[in-house]
């Protein structure tokens, strides 16, 4: 038997009465004008609303869009509550009869409280029950946005946060005396503002309905497989009984519905049957449809929304380039000041992100990778990557590579979620050595000094005292470095020989004229950068392409060349809207004047030259007539395997090696006759052959003729050819009569540095 403390109850119940007096004038009869200074204060009192209170958007799912067919098709969800907000009419009339007539019958009657349902609270609390109070609908609006606001609150920290959060939760629904007067001054005030429609409309799609689902579309779709408008009175009536208790009433758990019951979920289906009872004693059901409604069985037809990148990854081979959009929303100031607000826009804000994936691009990516390159291969954790790039807008068209997309923390084999084709802030990797890819840095300031494509340069093999190099930045003299050929070549070429079949002597003596610290320099003003973000390596062996790189990063200065010589930072978002049409303009790609346009028409001259004759990517030239310009890399042992490719209006760049450890890949066997040296040729002339027919590009900038130097006629040759992207035998006798023989061409395919 419960202790009545009388005292106290004595003056808790002349408060409650005091209180359910002004209830009666200001709620009831909120129309009436109130005489009395001290009661139209009072009415002041109630008729103050928080913004945030006001009939708003609450939380809802994030989607991510990209291009396919030339429509927008949605690959990706992010959500913290599983929502989507709806308007009136798109909900059933069945399930709005429902909820009024089982949680609130006096709701259109009533001025935002239920009045007898507060009193006969009030009087249970005076008779030393807990504190009690009923709760119209508007009052459980009030108290669904208040713990809304909780769960977007942040502090100092985690534990900081998971403390406001809970005080926060005690203030909205703890069970005191004043957190319940809070609660009706504001379902006054909400009622006075909004229409019962409008409250109706805003508590249906706040509810939670268990788990990470919340509001009646996302509860629908969940439990049901259909839309808010086309649920049936006995799925109305099911979701209205899982909001009375979510955590033991939800469908979708096996536990809730292994209880003995013939008809499954027994304690939801007493629920929901006591819900059809209300609609029909309400008279909005009739005898016999309540007997029909009652004696249908309940059966869930589960249909999850994916949350993250998942969904983007299993059906659209995507997850690595959602993993990088998000990481961009992430880290965007222009989605919040903190990551914690960053977090909270994509997750709460129902943001519309555009992004620039071709989902037909990225298709043929995916294919033409994994044609070549297998996801796991014994004796080698072998890791494969390929990304397309817009010259002038850094936008990325596609982005594959040949594991699966995984945040499993115990992922298997073949699967990651360690991004190869991004840096360490957008994908966790440490990036891969470049190779000769690098060589266009060094060639680049080359032109840049004055020095032309047509000044002869030794060939000789040599082990260079680092001594010999200059490096304005850091000391760089004290110990040697060897460099050879993987074959005989003559004693000398022209730079544009040297650059078309990518001989490593030439370009150390090359080296040997510059400043190592103008080429970093150079290499960091066209947008590269390690990808573990330390400072980029100047020692000489840097010249062929020691620093560890992400081919996006690549892909971005190669597409600097193309573009006259302005890079532009990668960009993943076009464009973003949140759900009620405001516009978030991410932070645009920013575009600068890497090298001259004179230096980039000239460098890109030269590289045209990689794709004919006996250019070390002639064999992955398509061969058709859109103007293009290519460099191969690869490092000591073929450890790791690069080609990058460029028009005016794309630029490809394909990385095949040892994800860890240092595996000889020149002669390792991969797909399609393949080995982990040349299926980078196969990747690239499939990619290119696509592109040119789908993406195309223009003609290359112009080269400076002062920077091509005194030519021979056969490099005249090379510059007809090239620059219509025909293949052929041009350009090889640059180097000697002896470049142009087959069995040259061969070696040149082994050659190490290429």
């Amino acid at each position: 038997m419960r202790v009545v403390r009388w005292p106290g109850a004595l003056l808790t119940f002349v408060a409650m009465s005091a209180l359910a007096g002004m209830l009666v004038a200001v709620a009831v009869t909120p129309a009436v004008a109130v005489a009395g200074e001290g009661t139209s204060g009072a009415v002041a009192f109630f008729e103050d609303l928080p913004s945030y209170l006001d009939i708003q958007t609450p939380q809802q799912v994030s989607s991510v869009y990209a291009t396919k067919g030339g429509q927008q098709v949605k690959i990706a969800s992010f959500y913290a509550e599983n929502r989507t907000n709806v308007a009136s009419s798109a909900m059933a009339k069945t399930l709005k009869q429902a909820a009024i007539d089982t949680e609130d019958p006096r709701f259109y009657d009533e001025g935002g409280i239920d009045v007898v349902g507060t009193l006969r609270g009030a009087a249970a609390t005076v008779a030393g029950g807990d504190v009690q109070g009923g709760s119209s609908i508007t009052q459980q609006y009030v108290k669904n946005v208040l713990v809304q606001e909780c769960e977007e609150l942040t502090g100092k920290n985690a534990a900081d946060t998971e403390k406001k959060i809970s005080a926060c939760y005690q203030d909205a629904a703890g069970v005191t005396p004043q957190r319940k007067l809070q609660e009706m001054r504001y379902a006054i005030a909400v009622n006075k503002k909004y229409s019962k429609d409008q409250i109706l409309t805003g508590y249906l799609n706040l509810v939670g309905l268990g788990g990470r689902v919340y509001g009646a579309e996302a509860g629908a779709e969940y439990y049901f497989g259909v839309h808010a408008k086309d649920l049936s009175l006995v799925q109305s009536a099911t979701l209205v009984a899982i909001l009375n208790n979510p955590s033991n009433l939800r469908i979708d758990q096996p536990g809730n519905a292994d209880n003995g019951s013939s008809n499954g979920y027994a304690a939801t289906k007493a629920r929901r049957d006591y819900v059809l009872q209300r609609m029909y004693v309400h008279h909005d059901i009739t005898k016999v449809q309540l007997a029909e409604a009652k004696a249908t069985p309940i059966t869930p037809k589960i249909t999850a929304t994916a949350n993250g990148c998942s969904s983007a990854a299993t059906g659209y081979d995507a997850g690595y380039f959602c993993d990088y959009v998000r990481d961009q929303v992430l880290q965007d100031p222009a989605f919040g000041k903190t990551a914690a607000e960053r977090i909270s826009t994509l997750d709460t804000k129902g943001l519309e992100i555009h992004t620039s994936l071709d989902l037909d691009l990225q298709a043929q990516a995916q294919t033409a990778l994994s044609t070549y390159v297998p996801s796991t291969m014994a004796g080698v954790d072998v890791g494969g990557s390929n990304v397309t790039v817009e010259p002038g807008t850094g936008r990325i068209l596609s982005m594959v590579q040949n594991t699966s997309y995984t945040q499993a923390d115990n992922a298997a084999a073949g699967a990651t979620a360690v991004n190869y084709s991004a840096d360490s802030g957008y994908g966790n990797s440490g990036g891969f050595q470049t190779g000769s890819t690098y060589k266009v840095f060094t060639l680049a300031e080359w032109l840049a000094t004055g020095h032309t494509l047509s000044q002869s340069i030794s060939t000789a093999e040599h082990t260079f005292q680092n001594s010999e190099f200059t490096n304005s930045c850091q000391n760089v003299s004290g110990g040697t470095w060897p460099v050879a050929n993987a074959e005989s070549v003559p004693s000398s070429m022209t730079v544009q020989a040297a650059t078309s079949e990518s001989i490593n002597t030439a370009y150390a003596q090359m080296g040997k004229q510059l400043d190592l610290c103008k080429i970093a320099q150079l290499a960091e003003s066209m947008g590269i950068h390690r990808a573990d973000g330390t400072d980029l390596r100047q020692t000489p062996s840097s010249i062929l392409g020691v620093n560890e790189l992400s081919p996006i990063d690549l892909a971005e200065a190669y597409a600097g060349f193309a573009n006259g010589g302005v890079v532009c930072t990668p960009t993943s978002i076009d464009s973003v809207t949140e759900s009620d049409g405001t516009k978030i303009t991410p932070s645009p790609s920013s575009c600068t004047q890497g090298v001259s346009a004179q230096v980039a028409g000239t460098v890109d001259y030269a590289l045209q030259g990689v794709l004919t004759g006996a250019g070390t990517a002639a064999s992955a030239n398509p061969g058709d007539s859109v103007p293009k310009f290519a460099k191969t890399g690869t490092t000591d042992g073929d450890v790791q395997n690069w080609l990058v490719a460029s028009t005016t209006k794309y630029t490809n760049a394909t990385w095949i090696g040892n994800v860890q450890g240092q595996v000889s890949l020149a002669n390792w066997p991969f797909l399609q006759g393949t080995t982990g040296y040349s299926a980078k040729f196969g990747v690239g002339k499939s990619m290119m052959s696509y592109l040119d027919q789908t993406v195309g590009g223009g003609a290359l900038p112009a080269p400076d003729q002062a920077l091509i130097g005194q030519t021979s006629h056969a490099s005249s040759t090379t510059k007809s050819s090239a620059a219509s992207g025909a293949s052929g035998t041009t350009g090889a006798t640059q180097g000697g009569g002896q470049q142009q023989q087959q069995q040259q061409k061969q070696k040149q395919q082994q050659k190490n540095g290429k």
